[in-house]
């Protein structure tokens, strides 16, 4: 793996290792200073907190130094092409973290950089998310063998999610409209995946269904950043159907587990008696995106512990 810019980007040991080491990490601490004298440039074109402090702890508790480049302070504002800042950057730096708009602006960036880029997030990936999803549930489940059921908005978040259970063969089960589900192309292509590594891949319009095996219910927002105009529209096409309610954890099993990527709409996506209950893991959901960030950027920059 040169680049991260999705989850199919790594192959299925690679994600078991960097897994396993987020989870170490949480459990013992870190120690020693594997990318010290490492540099780690971000660029950011979205607003963010996990993500943007989550990668800095990461890389300063591994030794590591950051620089932080709002894409608005750039001369990528005034018109610079992304070829170019990627090979002058990389003349500078050991590695290029950036959260952008556009997933085909990232894929421009890792074409001319010469350093390893890591997706943070695009308008169609979010692969450090999922990284971190998998990683808090595989610590609350002692290990791979549970089911995922994803409510709400196929964006991002939900296409990183379907790309790492299809490899590592976590079953999944996502609910949604059909109008907002992936191209039928898409879907064979993962489902492909987790029928090679011995699980399901399933869509349906019925959370109920989808909700009744769960070990883990998942959402994200039903409006993403950027999406603001179709506000209205995507309110009336999910709820209340879509909205992970208490009723709907009624139907999956008794110890079945909230996560949500954050930040949350409370009273939309999901009830606030829901986000605040006990069933809730968001917040190791949450911490879990600093340390699977420290276990990748040690795997990229060759680090060794």
């Amino acid at each position: 793996m040169r680049h991260f810019l999705q989850i199919l980007d790594a192959s299925r040991d690679e994600l078991l290792k960097i897994i396993k080491e987020a989870v170490r990490l949480r459990k013992t601490g870190y120690e020693g200073e594997p990318i010290k004298g490492k540099i780690v440039a971000m660029i950011f074109e979205k607003p963010s907190t996990r993500t943007r402090v989550s990668f800095t702890s990461a890389i300063l508790k591994l030794g590591g130094e950051v620089i932080y480049l709002p894409a608005s302070e750039l001369q990528l504002a005034r018109g610079e092409p992304l070829k170019d800042t990627a090979r002058v950057l990389s003349r500078y730096v050991d590695a290029l973290v950036a959260r952008l708009n556009r997933h085909s602006s990232l894929e421009e960036i890792a074409r001319h950089s010469s350093v390893p880029v890591i997706n943070a997030l695009t308008d169609l990936h979010h692969p450090c998310q999922a990284l971190a999803d998998i990683a808090t549930m595989y610590e609350h489940a002692g290990g791979l063998g549970f089911n995922v059921s994803y409510v709400g908005d196929c964006g991002n978040v939900c296409r990183s999610l379907l790309q790492i259970c299809a490899l590592l063969g976590i079953p999944i089960s996502v609910a949604s409209p059909r109008k907002y589900w992936p191209a039928e192309q898409e879907i064979q292509q993962y489902k492909t995946l987790a029928l090679t590594a011995g699980s399901r891949l399933e869509f349906t319009e019925d959370p109920e269904e989808a909700v009744a095996a769960a070990d883990f219910i998942y959402t994200d927002v039903f409006v993403s950043m950027g999406m603001e105009s179709e506000y209205e529209a995507r309110i009336r096409d999910f709820l209340p159907r879509y909205q992970v309610s208490t009723r709907l954890f009624e139907k999956a099993r008794p110890n079945a587990k909230f996560m949500h990527c954050m930040p949350i709409r409370r009273g939309e996506e999901v009830e606030d008696e829901v986000v605040e209950s006990g069933r809730s893991i968001i917040f190791d959901q949450a911490e879990y995106r600093m340390h699977t960030s420290a276990a990748l950027i040690v795997h990229l920059l060759g680090g060794s512990r």
